[in-house]
């Protein structure tokens, strides 16, 4: 699977739920236990910067941390979709997906293909989770970025456990639906409410 063809699909289909968050419900929980809405918002505008600057092998950008809220900063949907798609342009390069990268600026970084294929499953997990936070249609991330992130999650998923990046896998029926068993996998429940 070609994972470079779909980052600009997975990131425009990111910064099309983040858009369609109403202002009112940043403060909802979201899939992921210790994060809102705010908090998984600013996570997903934070790291589009690093991932852009992964792709390009250049060092990440240093005049942010993580933990600002982009909320209060004026139109945080928009920031997103711009980081987002910047973020897909880069890894839209060849070049991106070879050697090694880093998303803190480690000299000793990953296999780009890792972090691409990270930040893709990104888009559609965290995509997923402000889906279901705020009522919106799940059913609209597109099946070939759902095959996508399993197909990267999968062999990669134990070793997000022990690093806290997934919580324990939550158990999916095998003949589930590929998104419920991607959710399953990376320690979500599909069934998952507000």
């Amino acid at each position: 699977m070609d994972f470079r063809t779909l980052m600009a699909p997975a990131a425009e289909t990111a910064a099309r739920i983040v858009q369609g968050v109403p202002a009112g419900r940043l403060d909802a929980p979201t899939p992921c236990p210790d994060w809102d809405v705010r908090a998984l918002i600013n996570h997903m505008t934070f790291w589009a910067a690093p991932a852009e600057t992964a792709a390009r092998k250049e060092r990440p950008p240093a005049a942010e941390e993580e933990g600002h809220d982009y909320t209060e900063d004026g139109d945080w949907a928009a920031l997103y979709t711009e980081r987002a798609r910047r973020m897909a342009e880069a890894w839209s390069d060849p070049a991106a997906w070879e050697g090694e990268t880093s998303l803190t600026g480690n000299p000793q970084g990953m296999p780009a293909p890792v972090i691409g294929g990270m930040m893709l499953g990104e888009c559609v997990l965290h995509g997923w989770d402000l889906a279901v936070a705020t009522g919106q249609d799940t059913a609209a991330i597109p099946g070939e970025l759902v095959e996508a992130a399993y197909e990267q999650l999968k062999p990669m998923a134990e070793m997000g456990r022990q690093y806290g990046a997934f919580g324990e896998e939550a158990k999916v029926p095998e003949d589930a639906p590929l998104l419920d068993r991607l959710l399953g996998l990376s320690g979500r429940d599909p069934h998952w409410k507000p």
